[in-house]
């Protein structure tokens, strides 16, 4: 077995990181400036008893505001023709404009992305501190989905399932560049 040790810094933490294959979300939610969203991957289960998720948001979030604002959010899984709906949600333009161009019903009064393999409306339960970072802790409250074929992010790349059930490059698949970052 190879093993190669490096003194922790935030590069070498990005590179080891992007070794964890993730799904891609977008994490919605209402304020008083209206619908705000962003690209997520820093999301996960937490219990199944009662059932609860946890979502990662930088301090300086938009999204972050207006969940704090209405104690409710929106974990959209994206599918894997949802690639542009990334890109959308992980850019910085205002908030209006990214909802301008996503279809999208509501849910108990936040945004769920129309063709989202599934969806979690949450209850904001409990936020703890995670360094740059806020850990949201939401009771699920209501879920669905669409079903299909998930996007993906690894290696610093948007990928989706090959017809084998492995991950391909999306790039290999339609030969399209890539941003290197979709966490916000």
């Amino acid at each position: 077995m190879t093993q190669c040790a490096m003194a922790p810094d935030e590069a070498g933490f990005r590179s080891l990181m992007a070794r964890f294959a993730t799904g891609v979300t977008v994490v919605t939610s209402v304020g008083s400036g209206g619908p705000a969203g962003m690209t997520a991957n820093a999301v996960a289960s937490l219990s199944l008893d009662p059932l609860l998720v946890m979502v990662g948001f930088e301090l300086q979030s938009r999204t972050l505001v207006a969940v704090r604002q209405s104690g409710l959010f929106a974990v959209n899984v994206l599918a894997s023709d949802q690639e542009d709906v990334s890109q959308v949600f992980a850019g910085k333009q205002p908030e209006a404009e990214k909802f301008a161009g996503c279809a999208y019903g509501e849910r108990l009064g936040v945004p769920v992305i129309d063709g989202a393999l599934a969806w979690l409306c949450c209850q904001v339960d409990a936020v703890h501190p995670g360094g740059d970072h806020v850990i949201v802790v939401g009771n699920v409250l209501d879920m669905g989905g669409n079903g299909g074929e998930p996007l993906l992010f690894y290696g610093g790349d948007y990928r989706r399932l090959d017809s084998t059930g492995g991950a391909a490059r999306l790039r290999d698949v339609d030969q399209r560049a890539r941003p290197g970052r979709i966490v916000r």
